[in-house]
């Protein structure tokens, strides 16, 4: 980023009053910024009872070798979910819907992996990942339009109206997934649903991705010490660093983007290796180098284009406040043109990206000027998607590696487009005022509910141009 204010400004972001004044009445407490779903920006969460779970019976066989060296043990905690203030609720309908029919035919369900972690951590998760006893054939008998897909790693993807939902099954894991380290040695008297539960966690790569949360027990299963790493921020492999990133050397990206993410540190031993096997990326296969840095954007690609459309042309305030009234009600370019001329808040003058305010501008001067950065974003965003520009960009990086990837696929560059670069020249009647403080719906936010995402994106960049106390 060539000012990097917009984008990744903790103080002009995270901080802004809407996101605030609605964050604060949740049951946690902000605690490290994090850019959102497309651009919208939240807060890592430190729920309040994760320092303190509840101290729940191991089941009374201890698993040898787990962590550090072989002398350590880590028992197995099967935790009420309540202690970490995990509620059904929290789960979208659609989930609930696929677990349920699940249920309902007799297979074992789980959410499994990073949701549970987000879900002890107080975050909205970005997707829920389905685990099920079921044989994947039978998970599309319950499902019919559901398809498989993947060739080393089989899932099913199932439909639920536009929300995919990854259902994957034990059998398929075991079958294609590494055999458990031999020094994890299975108890003597552990029971089949325990072993199976176990054996599958094994096969992930980081304890705080490690975890199988039940919604109808409301139980938390924790078999490799993945809810102590969460209370201590650590991210931690499962098996040992090296071994783990050698196997799959995308896991170093992984490591760094999570610890990112969550404001985790990396341990010892997997910061050591990622410095030592750091060159091995290079010979990872490129699509599996897009399918991370994807993963890395997924949170902000929508105001990374909005930022890079400042950058090339900085705009007048109250052209940026405008445009952020336009897409936030969608009410028409001149309503959101009166109600930006009548705003009397002094505008945040610190930001690079903003030229001097013209108090004159008015009219077809001023109504020029937003379509015209709508339009920029459009282009900002295009050229994400432009193999032959990017190039260019990093041939100014001769020492970096060539690569013909882009930063955002064509279904996600037209969603980014239309999503950011529309604004209505014509109204439906009267609307009136758009209140800003309408408060934010954080189910619809989690799924990427177009509305709801422009919304929050609006009240974002608006607040930041026009904080409430300068």
């Amino acid at each position: 980023m060539a000012y990097g204010s917009f984008a990744i400004s903790s103080k002009a972001l995270v901080f802004c009053r809407p996101c605030y004044g609605s964050i604060r009445d949740l049951p946690f407490s902000l605690r490290t910024p994090t850019i959102g779903r497309c651009g919208c920006v939240g807060a890592i969460a430190a729920p309040r009872n994760l320092v303190k779970p509840r101290k729940e019976e191991s089941s009374g066989k201890d698993i040898k070798g787990g962590r550090k060296s072989k002398d350590k043990t880590t028992p197995w905690k099967k935790l009420d979910a309540n202690e970490f203030g995990i509620q059904r609720s929290m789960i979208p309908e659609s989930t609930r819907m696929v677990l349920n029919k699940l249920r309902k035919k007799g297979f074992q369900v789980y959410l499994v992996g990073g949701c549970v972690r987000d879900l002890i951590l107080d975050r909205i998760p970005k997707d829920f990942d389905v685990i099920t006893s079921a044989e994947l054939k039978e998970v599309r008998q319950v499902f019919p339009r559901c398809q498989i897909v993947g060739r080393r790693f089989p899932i099913c993807h199932v439909y639920v109206d536009d929300i995919i939902i990854e259902v994957s099954s034990f059998s398929t894991s075991a079958r294609t997934g590494k055999a458990p380290n031999k020094n994890f040695r299975k108890p003597v008297g552990c029971n089949e649903r325990d072993y199976i539960r176990w054996k599958n966690c094994l096969q992930r790569d980081f304890t705080v991705n490690g975890l199988m949360f039940d919604p109808l027990e409301n139980v938390v299963y924790d078999y490799i010490g993945g809810v102590e790493d969460i209370k201590n921020s650590k991210v931690r492999t499962v098996s040992a660093a090296k071994l783990s990133f050698i196997e799959d050397k995308a896991r170093i990206l992984r490591a760094i983007r999570i610890a990112a993410r969550l404001g985790f540190s990396l341990t010892k031993d997997v910061a050591v290796s990622v410095k030592e096997l750091s060159s091995s990326l290079l010979r990872l296969d490129p699509s599996r180098v897009q399918m991370e840095i994807n993963y890395m954007l997924a949170y902000g690609i929508g105001i990374l284009a909005f930022h890079k459309a400042l950058v090339d042309q900085p705009r007048d305030p109250t052209v940026v406040a405008s445009y952020c009234l336009a897409i936030y009600s969608d009410i028409s370019l001149s309503e959101a043109m009166e109600i930006a001329k009548s705003n009397t808040k002094q505008h945040n003058s610190n930001f690079q990206e903003l030229s001097a305010q013209d108090k004159d501008i008015a009219g077809s001067k001023l109504s020029q000027q937003v379509m015209s950065l709508a339009e920029s974003v459009k282009s900002a965003a295009k050229k994400m998607h432009d193999r032959d520009y990017l190039a260019n960009a990093m041939s100014k990086y001769p020492q970096a590696p060539s690569s013909d990837m882009v930063f955002m696929s064509r279904p996600l560059l037209e969603r980014v487009q239309r999503m950011f670069g529309s604004v209505r020249r014509k109204g439906d009647g009267e609307r009136g005022v758009p209140s800003l403080d309408r408060r934010i719906n954080y189910k619809s936010l989690a799924i990427g509910d177009f509305h709801e995402t422009r919304r929050v994106f609006a009240r974002i960049v608006f607040d930041t141009v026009y904080p409430p106390k300068i």
